[in-house]
C-alpha cells in the first residue's frame, strides 16, 4: 500500500558530497515524520535525521553540521544532503516515514528498501 522509493547514493571519497532522496507514495492520507536511517554491517540501525510536517529537525550527533535534511510536504518526498563526508558514514541508508493511509486510521512507520553509500578515505 505504500512504497518509499529511495534514489542518489553511490560513492564519494572523503569531504565530498552526496545526495539522498526518497519519495513516498501509496493510498496516502497524511505523511507525517520523514527522515534517514542508517546501518553498517553488523551493526544496529541507527537514527540519522528526522524532520516533522511542521519543519522540526533532528540529527544524529555524529552527521550534525554536515547533514542537512528537508521535504517536501505535497510530494511526500525527503532529501538528505550529505557534506563532508567521512569513512563512518558509509552504510546503507533507509528513508522512514510515519503515515496515515486514507482507508487506516492508525499512523504506522515505513521503510525503504536501502541505498548504499560508500566513502573511500
Amino acid at each position: 500500500q505504500v512504497q518509499l522509493v529511495e534514489s542518489g547514493g553511490g560513492s564519494a571519497q572523503t569531504g565530498g558530497s552526496l545526495g539522498l532522496s526518497c519519495v513516498a507514495s501509496g493510498d496516502i492520507d497524511r505523511v507525517y515524520v520523514m527522515g534517514w536511517d542508517r546501518q553498517i554491517p553488523g551493526k544496529s540501525r541507527e537514527m540519522v535525521a528526522r524532520i516533522s510536517r511542521d519543519g522540526d529537525i533532528t540529527y544524529a550527533d555524529s552527521v550534525k553540521g554536515r547533514f542537512t535534511i528537508t521535504r517536501d510536504n505535497p510530494e511526500h518526498s525527503v532529501v538528505l544532503q550529505m557534506n563532508n563526508l567521512k569513512p563512518g558514514d558509509a552504510a546503507t541508508y533507509y528513508c522512514y516515514a510515519s503515515i496515515r493511509l486514507k482507508l487506516d486510521p492508525r499512523t504506522l512507520g515505513y521503510w525503504g528498501q536501502g541505498i548504499a553509500v560508500s566513502v573511500s578515505s
